[in-house]
């Protein structure tokens, strides 16, 4: 018979095998270096196992799990731009001038256009636009991975690809 803590083992190693390549490009997409996406994978991970137990099914998995990412992406932003002493704007801009010499970024110049507009987004913009835009998540689960309405996450993504596509046509 197997224990509870090899049945938890055994879910755990699922999970990483089923969501570590979406977690990781939901990870990238915000922090977005390769290295530093790593590193919060890893973070998200640890936290997931820690409290897997304690998860109760009252949201789907993959919400509980993008918002743990969402929450342990945003955590290392904000010691990063702490460390390097420069405000999370100062970062954004840090992150996008880094881009180009990232030995993983192999994007082109459209893609590198892209992810320069969505690093000048504010926080929330840029975390509704990469769900809805990359994860093509609809606004319901959106709400629950960001805690949200469904009505600001509308006003908000509709603001990001405003300011997205104001970007790219002056860049």
């Amino acid at each position: 018979m197997q224990s509870k803590k090899d049945h938890l083992q055994e879910q755990f190693n699922s999970l990483v095998s089923d969501y570590k390549v979406r977690l990781y490009w939901h990870i990238r997409r915000m922090v977005v270096s390769h290295d530093d996406a790593d590193d919060v994978l890893q973070n998200t991970f640890i936290k997931v196992f820690k409290n897997l137990e304690n998860f109760k099914g009252k949201s789907q998995l993959y919400t509980w799990l993008y918002r743990i990412a969402t929450n342990e992406s945003l955590t290392f932003l904000k010691k990063k731009a702490r460390r390097l002493q420069i405000s999370d704007e100062q970062l954004q801009t840090h992150l996008t001038d880094n881009l180009r010499s990232d030995p993983y970024f192999d994007g082109d110049e459209v893609q590198e256009k892209l992810q320069n507009a969505i690093n000048t987004l504010p926080q929330r913009q840029k975390q509704v636009f990469l769900l809805k835009y990359y994860e093509e998540l609809p606004y319901n689960e959106i709400s629950k991975i960001l805690e949200t309405t469904e009505g600001s996450l509308k006003a908000s993504y509709h603001h990001a690809v405003k300011k997205i596509t104001k970007y790219v046509t002056e860049h």
